[in-house]
């Protein structure tokens, strides 16, 4: 196969210090040591959408896009790979940047979840990954992603591929056995999935270091910014080496990530398609409007439907109480939220997407990193605080060209808020004025009257098997550690980020 082509000039550039290159102050040198170019992209930038940053200009052009897999210069291994998982033709996302990404160009793409971003980046990542080995505690290609969740996922997708290239890939989170992170880096590994706080945590034990790391990838960077990750993430950026390539894959793009953008992408080829993820033709919006006194019973029909639902609720409290109610009323829910354990959280996915939970439970933990299959429906029983927290909590259904609805209920007080958050996300709703009991909420949610007979969720059989047959990795690395080592790794909450809203199923714990 033809490296040359992924074999760029990038080892000749060198990248100043931190320091220098200054974010939004000045002009930043850029990463080749040339003379530094306006807005660190040269020329005038196109003005941005409201709540969006101007996109960079690209000064190289970009290669063209592919129809399919095969016209990419890809290893053997992984294209028997993609053949054996029935994919021969890319998705818009992958058939624009896979090109530019394997010959080494940094990639700003955007694209709503579902839109095949895990393979966009990590068939390039793993491509040009191939072949190598890394040494302990040093691995080549990382991807950081804002939650465990999130992470889990992008392993999954590229755990096939990685074996077909014989590389070792590891995820690093926290909630999960430090220990044996700490032996899988040790025993070496090429690919790092991680979070900022876990990786971190490592990093400062030894047991880690990033500057052999030649790929990185940054996935759902607004969220990390949006959830106080950002002085992490730059951080570790720059430790990574000097010149390697650099990829920013989202679904939103605003401007709490332009200085990600401006500070670490050289010349980067920007693609960007469903702008939001509210646009996709296959799904519908809809606002319920109902009244204070109803909205209990209304929530309950609707959870107690035939088939999978989403809930989200703004608090954990709230998730826990209206999760007991619904196992009370005879439906099969499941809670998700922070205060969970990671095998804990595991657990749940894993029942709700095999079907032995019909209804999960969340908070906004849930609405990015979850890929359900053939999820049609997701209820904002709380609505979001933002349009962006809309269209991701909206983004677990309608995924990868599937149906899906979204049903937000609005309380007579919350009228005018979700007027202005719809207008901002860019979406027209259908709005409905309903009652628990109706046969238009039937029609739109697939609502019915629950059994009333209290049910109880076990763990199937063949999962308690596999459980006892394997200690617990909760249990596991932890025993002996200070109390200042077991401490995560935290960013400072923002203002934002610690306001508690009132939910009708309970106030924040």
């Amino acid at each position: 196969m033809n490296r040359t082509v992924r074999t760029t000039d990038r080892s000749s550039r060198t990248r100043s210090s931190g320091a220098d290159r200054g974010g939004y102050r000045g002009q930043a040198p850029s990463r080749s040591g040339g003379p530094s170019r306006s807005a660190g992209y040269g020329g005038r930038r196109p003005s941005a959408p409201q709540g969006e940053f101007a996109l960079p200009v690209t000064l190289t052009p970009a290669l063209l896009p592919v129809e399919t897999f095969a016209e990419l210069d890809l290893p053997p291994a992984l294209l028997s790979c993609l053949v054996a998982q029935g994919m021969a033709v890319p998705f818009p996302i992958q058939a624009a940047t896979l090109p530019n990404s394997l010959a080494g160009r940094d990639v700003l793409g955007r694209g709503r979840t579902g839109s095949g971003k895990t393979l966009a980046f990590g068939l390039a990542l793993l491509a040009r990954t191939a072949g190598q080995r890394a040494e302990p505690g040093q691995p080549l290609a990382l991807v950081l992603v804002p939650t465990r969740e999130l992470a889990q996922q992008v392993t999954d997708a590229l755990t096939p591929y990685a074996r077909n290239l014989r590389l070792r890939l590891t995820t690093v989170v926290g909630g999960m056995s430090i220990g044996r992170q700490v032996n899988a880096l040790r025993a070496g590994a090429e690919v790092v999935v991680a979070t900022p706080g876990r990786l971190k945590d490592l990093i400062d034990r030894g047991a880690c270091r990033l500057d052999q790391v030649a790929v990185t990838v940054l996935d759902e960077a607004d969220q990390m910014a949006d959830m106080g990750f950002m002085p992490q993430v730059t951080a570790l950026l720059d430790q990574v080496r000097p010149g390697g390539q650099r990829m920013l894959f989202s679904a939103t793009l605003d401007r709490n990530i332009d200085l990600l953008v401006r500070r670490y992408l050289t010349d980067p080829v920007v693609h960007s398609v469903d702008p939001s993820a509210g646009a996709v033709t296959t799904m519908e919006h809809h606002v319920l409007h109902v009244q204070n006194t109803d909205k209990h019973a209304t929530t309950t029909e609707i959870a107690a439907r035939d088939g999978r639902v989403l809930m989200f609720l703004d608090t954990k409290h709230a998730v826990d109480k209206l999760t007991a109610h619904l196992l009370n009323s005879g439906v099969r829910a499941a809670a998700l939220h922070g205060g969970k354990s990671q095998p804990q959280r595991t657990r749940t996915l894993a029942q709700f997407k095999s079907g032995h939970v019909t209804v999960l439970v969340a908070t906004n933990v849930a609405a990015r990193g979850i890929h359900v299959d053939d999820l049609d429906l997701v209820v904002n029983v709380d609505p979001p605080s933002d349009h962006k927290d809309y269209l991701h909590r909206g983004g677990r259904t309608a995924r990868a060209g599937e149906s899906g609805r979204v049903v937000t209920l609005v309380l007579p007080s919350q009228r005018r808020e979700m007027t202005r958050l719809m207008a901002t996300a860019g979406i027209t709703p259908q709005s409905t004025q309903t009652h628990s009991g109706e046969a238009e909420l039937t029609r739109i949610t697939g609502a019915r009257t629950p059994s009333g007979v209290p049910v109880t969720i076990t763990e199937p059989v063949a999962a308690r098997t596999r459980r006892a047959a394997s200690p617990s990795s909760s249990s596991r690395g932890r025993r002996g550690r200070p109390a200042q080592a077991r401490r995560s790794t935290r960013p400072t909450p923002t203002a934002a980020g610690t306001a508690q809203r009132q939910s009708s199923f309970g106030s924040a714990a």
